[in-house]
């Protein structure tokens, strides 16, 4: 699921259409602590983009810091959100690992740690794709 500037219809839709055992994504997370912690606590993992790295992105990285690992996961949203140091390009997979890094720099991890975690966290929810 994707939100912008709609927690609370958001949250709702989930509360009252969401299968809390298969859980889900809120993609591209750009909202506040409260509302991921509510996704969080209905089996939702929060997906960060090159956002995070952005000089006016401190409130998600605070979000960042607040989330535990292991509900997380990262993305491109290519071709869109190029995270610095390639802010105002296109966007591409590759550039995911400046993701990462931002992420290991928050929660003092090493970036492989980082890459491995949501890794598993990708397989764990979506399963079938390891097939």
């Amino acid at each position: 699921m994707h939100t912008r500037d709609a927690r609370q219809d958001t949250l709702d839709i989930l509360r009252h259409h969401a299968d809390f055992e298969v859980g889900g994504v809120l993609h591209c997370f750009t909202e506040s602590w409260d509302m991921g912690r509510q996704a969080l606590d209905m089996n939702y993992l929060l997906s960060f983009s090159g956002i995070i790295t952005f000089k006016n992105a401190a409130e998600l990285r605070e979000v960042v810091k607040q989330t535990p690992l292991d509900k997380m996961l990262i993305e491109t949203d290519s071709p869109y959100l190029a995270p610095v140091p390639y802010r105002g390009k296109q966007n591409e997979p590759a550039y995911v690992a400046e993701v990462a890094q931002c992420i290991a720099d928050i929660k003092g991890l090493r970036v492989e740690d980082v890459a491995r975690i949501t890794t598993d966290n990708f397989y764990r929810l979506f399963s079938r794709a390891a097939d």
